[in-house]
This record gives structure tokens, sequence and C-alpha cells, in this order.
């Protein structure tokens, strides 16, 4: 039995306040079912595993966005009014969470709501970096774009430098850019535009793809980002982590899935060290597509795999934990 000193011990420690808004909205890209990704993550345990683990949780449930019948495309981009609406109401949820003291956490949904993600964490606590873990760069602009689909272009939005690079669209007037490019940091990439890979290059942003991985070994390439962020001033970390970014012989059920990614075990470290930080300030996950498995077991493997990069995101780790609220060595009364 634990003494009543451990157990004042315990009630004591302070625990991670954690807020959870599921982000169900799919208009960003055109394969339906991504929508239904947040209810399935929160299904298969996410909030008990978090409290089990030493967190506080609120969920505040799923955002309701505003059905928009009428949305005809502005010039090659698609769902133009949906998007931005569904993302001006996140971003003020979001506010609504760091308000609350807690670690955002939104669950998409496809990565084009990573705009409001973003933007309400900035938009609360002032400057952000943003660690953003995927295959794809989602830099394109509305005219860089040959798609129109808003996941592909949500960092372009935030980017300072590319304020002048984004048109006047319906309902985005709200949205001011908070990021800038000496303060993100993508790991993952494989699969770029042209026209995203100049942005990139243009603007000088740090980047880790695939290949860099390979080379230099995914424990070089977090300490070399840890060691990037923290270099200046320490800003609040916001990671938005898409699902494709592991490989999809782990995590098949997404919309846009690209051979050679990270391995689940690479996966969850770079959650694991970003968590070791102590800046982790709001995390995205997001592109969980049921309808894109081929079966059952794809669509459990792809959603486990998104509850354990969140449960690493907050402390869990692989060699084992402890009760977080156990005192050590050091605080036994002598």
């Amino acid at each position: 039995m634990r003494s009543a000193w451990m157990l004042r011990q315990l009630a004591l420690r302070p625990r991670a306040a954690v807020g959870v808004v599921g982000a169900p909205f799919s208009r960003g890209q055109p394969r339906g079912g991504v929508e239904g990704g947040p209810d399935l993550i929160r299904a298969a345990g996410l909030l008990d595993r978090l409290n089990q683990q030493g967190c506080e949780v609120k969920d505040y449930g799923n955002v309701a966005f505003e059905d928009v019948v009428v949305d005809e495309p502005i010039g090659r981009v698609k769902c133009v009014r949906a998007v931005g609406g569904a993302n001006q109401r996140l971003s003020e949820v979001v506010q609504a969470v760091k308000r609350d003291g807690r670690t955002s956490v939104m669950l998409g949904g496809d990565h084009s709501l990573a705009i409001g993600s973003v933007h309400g964490h900035a938009a609360a606590v002032g400057g952000v970096a943003v660690v953003w873990v995927d295959a794809h760069a989602d830099v394109n602009t509305p005219l860089s774009s040959h798609t129109g689909n808003l996941h592909g272009q949500p960092m372009s939005f935030l980017l300072h430098e590319l304020q002048h690079e984004i048109p006047v669209l319906p309902n985005f007037s709200w949205i001011k850019p908070c990021v800038w490019a000496k303060d993100l940091v993508y790991v993952g990439l494989r699969d770029l535009d042209p026209a995203e890979h100049y942005i990139l290059k243009l603007l000088g942003v740090k980047v880790f793809s695939m290949t860099d991985v390979d080379h230099l070994g995914v424990a070089r390439v977090m300490e070399e980002t840890c060691e990037y962020l923290c270099a200046r001033v320490k800003k609040p970390i916001h990671l938005s982590y898409d699902i494709d970014a592991i490989d999809p012989s782990v995590a098949p059920a997404t919309g846009t899935p690209v051979v050679g990614g990270l391995t689940y075990r690479e996966g969850v470290y770079i959650a694991e060290q970003l968590s070791q930080t102590g800046l982790l300030s709001a995390v995205d996950l997001v592109e969980v597509n049921p309808l894109r498995g081929q079966t059952e077991k794809e669509v459990q493997a792809t959603v486990g795999t998104a509850v354990d990069l969140l449960l690493a995101c907050f402390g869990r780790l692989r060699s084992g934990n402890h009760p977080p609220g156990l005192p050590s060595e050091t605080d036994k009364p002598k």
C-alpha cells in the first residue's frame, strides 16, 4: 500500500491539461469518409488512455460546421466558402481551449483544418513554431495548386512570407498569417509538387525529407529539429501530424497514401521527442479516413497508430512509464 505521504505527493503533482476538439470535416479534399476520423479515434480509447497516463482531459466535442450548399469553385480552388467558414469556427474553438490553459488536440478531418487550428493557437498564445509531419508539404498557394484542393494549401495561408500570393477569397478575410518560415520544420516529405519545392527553397524552410530520414536516421533528424527550434526564442510548438506521413503498410486508411513513409517506430519517436521539449502546445492529427481502408483490420491499424502517436505526444514512452505523480528518490522524506 502507498504511504499517506506518497498519496499526498500524488495529489500535489500537476497533471497535463489536454483539450480534445473533433473536427469532422472533409471539404478540403474530394474523398468522403475523413469526417469519421474524430469519433473513431475517440472510440479507440484515446481519452481514457490519456487519463490513465496522467493527463487531465476535457473533450470539447465535435465542432459544428455550417453546411454550405452552394460553393462554386473560385478559379481552380474548390469548396472555398465551406473551408473558410469551417476554419474560422475551428480557430475560435482552439482559442477557447488555449484560454482554458490546455494543450489543444484537434482530431481531423482533412488537413485544410490546420488553417484554423494553427491560427487559433497563435491568436491565443502569440508566435508559434510549427512541426509539419506529412508526406506532403501542403504549401501550394491557391494560384499554384493544380488540383484546387485546399487540404494541399493550408501552410500558404499561414506563412507571413506568402501573404502576397494569396488572392481574396470568400470566407477567408478573417485569416491573418501567423507563422514565419524560420519557425517551420517539415519531417517526412516525399511527394512535393514543383511549385512547393520552389517555395520551400525560396523561403529557406527547414526540411527533412524521407531521404534525409534514411540518411541521417530519425534520432539525428529530431535532434536537429529540436536544436533548430530552441536555438532562438523558444516558441510554443504546434505539431501538425498527417497520418499519411506513416507508411501505408502501417496506416493505409487515408486519402492520399504515398509509399516509402515513416515506420511506426519512427513516427512515434518524433512525437516522443517533441513531447520531451516541454514546448508542445497544440497537436493536429488528421486524414484518418475509414472508408479508404480495404478491410476493418486496415482501418483499426490506422486508428490505433493515430492513438499511439497522440499518447506519445503526452509522455508515453516505449521504455516504460510509471504513474506521473510518483515521487522520485530525491523527493522522499529523510
